[in-house]
């Protein structure tokens, strides 16, 4: 899971893809993609190794405005080494802005690439907060993946 409050003057990012239309974007150390931040957890858990703050701390003046992707890549190359990949992904993203539901072709297209896997192993639910714990405008992700053998 990966949550980050969305603030005004931050770009929107979320699954590397650019909401360039909305005016709020993921606050964070890094770029603040959540959904690549969860999925970069969900991958190094299920490997048994390090998580996504221990590999990557936000403490660390290099991380500073990093592009989630390439940690998220850093985190498949560490489970390559395990002789494991990512067989399949399914993700819930919960908030109110920017809707997922436009974008969420654009977002499966893009996770598939970088996981190197078919459209059809990348599943994404885009929800609504229901207005519940709405004074704090944040975007919530769970991510859930399936790791096997490389080879």
């Amino acid at each position: 899971t990966d949550r980050h409050r969305l603030v005004a003057g931050r770009a929107c990012m979320l699954g590397g893809v650019h909401f360039a239309d909305c005016p709020v974007g993921p606050q964070g150390h890094s770029d603040g993609d959540a959904v690549l931040h969860a999925l970069t957890d969900a991958v190094l858990g299920a490997a048994g190794l390090d998580d996504l703050g221990t590999l990557f701390p936000d403490t660390d003046p290099r991380y500073q405005g990093a592009d989630s992707t390439t940690l998220l890549r850093t985190a498949l190359q560490q489970v390559a080494e395990q002789g494991l990949r990512c067989w399949s992904i399914d993700l819930a993203i919960q908030c109110d802005r920017p809707r997922i539901a436009p974008r969420r072709a654009e977002i499966r297209a893009h996770l598939a690439q970088l996981f190197e896997l078919p459209l059809d192993r990348v599943n994404l639910k885009g929800k609504t907060r229901e207005g519940v714990g709405s004074e704090v405008e944040a975007v919530d992700v769970t991510a859930v993946v399936l790791l096997g053998p490389a080879a």
